[in-house]
């Protein structure tokens, strides 16, 4: 059958192990028809994203990306563009913010420079990547999604500032880039057990915790974000601009618990 993101060139950047969302993005795109290439954070991930690559669709696009380093961000367009020629998806799967902003209260941890840290590379990147990447989006129907996490849980701390700078990105960058066709959204996944939430202490009862208050009584695993995101990408999403869509079963619109029936 033909894939819905036939003949579509995406860049996915974020894979740091095969339990990463962007895995799971990357494994629906390639099943729905689009070339990809993809983007490691440093030597030590190299090898685990090449193998992601080759898993699917055999890409051999894999380039280095430290969205912290302009030079790098430019280095990576420019390959993308001697490749393709322009490029029509962009997926931003990037947060950090150092360990020791995660432990604890938040006002008794959080730092000037921890603060200018997450928000520069959870938040400021998506601007970045989508500063560069539009030269190549025109006359495309393109587009850019990041992924975002915004509610107060514990020990989550800086992140949730630096993803609340994040979703204003997508509105302000949506209305920027919609008139040359460009559409920006955000998908809000419910908690999922990858390598960047492992660094939050407590994270396994949060796991449980969320399965128990969503109306769907489950998680969500990479794959349910994975078909959003190729939905949100593809020209079936052609009127959605600006939106953060919640993968998440359920669980934001939930008050409290209703009783069990019976």
């Amino acid at each position: 059958r033909m894939g819905f993101l036939n003949g579509k060139k995406a860049l996915i950047t974020g894979v740091a192990s095969d339990r990463s969302i962007a895995v799971g993005i990357a494994e629906a795109f390639a099943r729905e028809g689009a070339e990809l290439a993809f983007t490691y954070q440093g030597d030590r991930l190299k090898g685990r994203v090449e193998d992601v690559a080759a898993r699917c669709n055999d890409s051999k696009l894999v380039l280095p990306l430290d969205v912290t380093d302009d030079a790098q961000i430019a280095n990576v367009m420019q390959e993308v563009e001697q490749q393709w020629g322009g490029i029509d998806i962009v997926i931003h799967a990037i947060g950090f913010a150092p360990r020791e902003q995660l432990q604890g209260r938040y006002l008794d941890v959080v730092t000037r420079e921890g603060f200018a840290i997450s928000h520069d590379i959870s938040a400021y990147s998506f601007a970045a990547l989508g500063k560069a990447a539009r030269p190549l989006m025109q006359g495309r129907n393109a587009a850019l999604l990041t992924l975002t996490y915004l509610r107060a849980v514990p020990m989550y701390n800086v992140m949730g500032p630096a993803k609340a700078s994040l979703e204003a990105n997508v509105r302000f960058m949506a209305a920027d880039l919609g008139s040359e066709g460009i559409r920006v959204n955000g998908i809000s996944a419910g908690p999922i057990k990858t390598l960047a939430a492992a660094g939050i202490s407590g994270f396994r009862n949060m796991l449980a915790s969320a399965a128990t208050a969503s109306p769907l009584k489950r998680n969500v695993t990479i794959e349910d974000v994975g078909n959003t995101a190729a939905f949100l990408c593809s020209d079936l999403a052609a009127g959605i601009t600006g939106e953060i869509i919640y993968v998440d079963a359920g669980y934001r619109i939930m008050g409290m618990q209703f009783p069990e029936e019976g």
